[in-house]
């Protein structure tokens, strides 16, 4: 199998479609049937399979799919010249892994500074996991920004900045300032990707002798917001990275009255994209998005 067939194999698969892999790969639609049924003849597999009017990737393509990805992107880093990338000729799509109200905080200025500094460029979101994967290491996943910092020595992070933590109240509310025991008193609404219900908070609280009610969990800060705003609760989150998603839920942000850490903003890739210099040039966007969201 060529790097040819292996890149119209990542584009099949990305696109799912015999029509999408060929407007990806600038080929006609009859030019790409025969490319796939090149790749058949080589893996002796279908790879992908009518289902009514759409196409299903087979169990063995599923399997590689990851794989292809990844060696396609080391293919093309490896063979790209050793020049600095120019984004108008860029052509490539970027998989990042972002919490919720990170996505929300930078995704629209990310996306409008892509179209028009990279028309070619595509960026596809994905929703935070709910623990560690191996999505970076197996190219399934090219960025990560969360709070923690990395588990494994061939993933590497870097700290783009610290947002302080704030607490979200109804705008119903006539409150200028939240203090300790208003705070502790009131209902609250946890972010929590497991469905805990209680978090470094409580253990602050409870050494001054005071607990508060959680009446909920949610996976993201849009859900926790929601459930907030329905019922009269706060919710506890970033400042800056939240307020975009506050706003939309007709929550204000007050100080949170209780000592907490800065939430650090951590970006995490591969190592093997250090010198990609397509994976450079994205993450100085990132970086950029990042530190506009936090000094805003």
């Amino acid at each position: 199998m060529d790097l040819n067939l292996l890149q119209a194999l990542d584009a099949l698969l990305e696109e799912g479609s015999v029509l999408g892999a060929a407007e990806r790969m600038r080929v006609t639609p009859p030019a790409m049937s025969r490319t796939l049924g090149r790749i058949r003849r080589a893996t002796g597999d279908a790879i992908l399979v009518r289902t009514g009017r759409t196409m299903t990737a087979t169990p063995y393509a599923l399997r590689v799919r990851a794989d292809v990805h990844r060696l396609v992107q080391e293919a093309q880093a490896l063979l790209a010249p050793d020049r600095d990338v120019d984004p108008a000729t860029l052509e490539r799509t970027f998989t990042l892994r972002l919490h919720d109200a990170v996505t929300a905080a930078i995704g629209p200025g990310l996306l409008a500074a892509v179209r028009h500094r990279a028309p070619l460029v595509r960026l596809r979101f994905l929703a935070e996991a709910e623990g560690d994967t191996s999505d970076l290491r197996h190219g399934r996943v090219d960025a990560e920004i969360g709070a923690s910092e990395p588990e494994l020595p061939e993933i590497h992070g870097e700290v783009l900045g610290h947002d302080t933590l704030a607490v979200a109240v109804p705008a119903s509310w006539r409150l200028e300032r939240m203090t300790v025991p208003r705070y502790a008193a009131a209902d609250h609404v946890i972010m929590s990707r497991r469905g805990r219900l209680r978090d470094p908070i409580d253990e602050r609280l409870g050494r001054s002798g005071l607990s508060r009610r959680t009446v909920a969990s949610a996976p993201t800060a849009d859900a926790a917001l929601a459930l907030a705003a329905a019922v009269d609760a706060v919710v506890t989150l970033a400042a800056r990275i939240a307020e975009p998603a506050a706003a939309r839920h007709g929550m204000r942000l007050l100080s949170l009255p209780v000592k907490a850490d800065p939430a650090p903003v951590i970006l995490r890739w591969h190592q093997r994209f250090d010198t990609d210099r397509g994976h450079a040039w994205l993450r100085s966007l990132l970086r950029e998005q990042v530190s506009a969201a936090l000094h805003r």
